[in-house]
């Protein structure tokens, strides 16, 4: 526990598993849960589910309509994860039948701000992507 009374993490590697005593958590160590978040939100269900909610809270069938191809199961699953880590919260209203919202933490706003980033640069540069594949395709092909 620090001064204040809190049991969080003030950078002991000891306490986070993490291996770098410099840095409070190092993404590169195996055993420091920075690497499970970081796996969350940038899996591939992960990834597409914060892109999604970017834009506004989501009902789970719209969600799962936006992130064509994840299944019920996978999506259930990872709405859990991020919402356990704290990039989305889960508003279950009251009514019937059930009615369950999806949004976006100012955390799980900046990750995925971030990501939206990335998705953006890799879209723009599919042209170049598909020609590097293509080549590689070639010359791995043309040794058989």
């Amino acid at each position: 526990m620090d001064e204040t009374g809190s049991d969080e993490h003030r950078g002991s590697s000891e306490s986070n598993g993490c291996q770098d005593g410099r840095l409070p958590f190092d993404v590169y160590s195996k055993q420091c849960p920075s690497r499970a978040t970081l796996e969350h939100a940038t899996g591939r269900w992960g990834s597409l589910t914060l892109g999604a909610l970017y834009d506004g809270s989501l009902r789970f069938n719209a969600l799962r309509r936006r992130v064509d191809g994840v299944s019920e199961k996978m999506l259930s699953q990872t709405l859990h994860s991020l919402e356990r880590d704290g990039l989305v919260h889960r508003e279950a209203q009251p009514t019937n039948p059930p009615r369950v919202d999806y949004e976006l933490t100012p955390l799980g706003r900046q990750v995925a701000e971030q990501l939206l980033a990335l998705i953006q640069l890799v879209e723009g540069r599919m042209s170049e992507v598909l020609v590097a594949r293509s080549r590689y395709d070639e010359a791995h092909t043309s040794r058989s």
